[in-house]
């Protein structure tokens, strides 16, 4: 049975990607990231760089950059990752970004793991193009640059802050945990342990959710 998120799910034609940790395989440590740059366990990095006075958080704007650089070339697509991305694209969806990366790290990573040819750079929004999540400012410009409404969109992603921001734009949202702890149910329309796991049941699913009319 296809549950009515499923339906609405698969109706959709406009999807909004997580980077790190959601179309490629998770390698950032954020506690070395915080002590290498001065920042106190547990703080939201951009917000306590964001608190800083200008030219005190520059050069730590500078060092994270690097950081993130170098992560780059560490990390893979993740599983399912092209194959959702082509059936998406094949469908005629309108794909975009939103990270709390710099779009320059993410044109960087898109390149390294094989996924680049699936965006355009101005449908990738990283923390220098809109606010960073969990602000939902990055949907609701990529709905604007579509022409489309943000509840008609699909926020995908790893971690609270984008589902928090699904959320306040009144998108569907997916969570994906490889752990399958889903600890973000209130936040969660679909949840899934991989992409891969998305794309099957979205070659499964599709044609009998078409079939239900509009």
């Amino acid at each position: 049975m296809i549950s009515p998120a499923m339906i609405n799910l698969w109706r959709r034609n406009h999807w909004i990607f997580d980077l790190d940790g959601t179309l490629t395989v998770a390698v950032h440590d954020f506690a070395y990231i915080r002590c290498e740059l001065g920042i106190p366990d547990g703080s939201d990095i951009l917000g306590h760089l964001s608190a800083l006075p200008y030219q005190e958080a520059l050069p730590l704007h500078s060092r994270l950059q690097e950081i993130e650089l170098e992560l780059a070339s560490a990390t893979v697509a993740a599983t399912g990752a092209e194959r959702l991305l082509r059936q998406l694209q094949d469908g005629g969806a309108r794909l975009g970004i939103l990270t709390r990366n710099t779009r320059e790290n993410a044109l960087r990573t898109l390149y390294l793991v094989g996924l680049g040819n699936f965006f355009s750079c101005e449908d990738i929004l990283g923390r220098d193009e809109a606010l960073p999540k969990p602000d939902p400012d990055g949907i609701f410009r990529l709905a604007e640059r579509w022409d489309a409404d943000p509840a008609a969109a699909v926020m995908v992603g790893d971690y609270l802050y984008d589902l928090q921001a699904g959320r306040q734009a009144g998108a569907l949202t997916v969570h994906v945990d490889v752990r399958r702890n889903f600890i973000w149910p209130e936040l969660a329309d679909v949840t899934v342990g991989t992409l891969e796991e998305l794309a099957a049941r979205f070659q499964r699913e599709k044609p009998a959710a078409a079939g239900h009319g509009n």
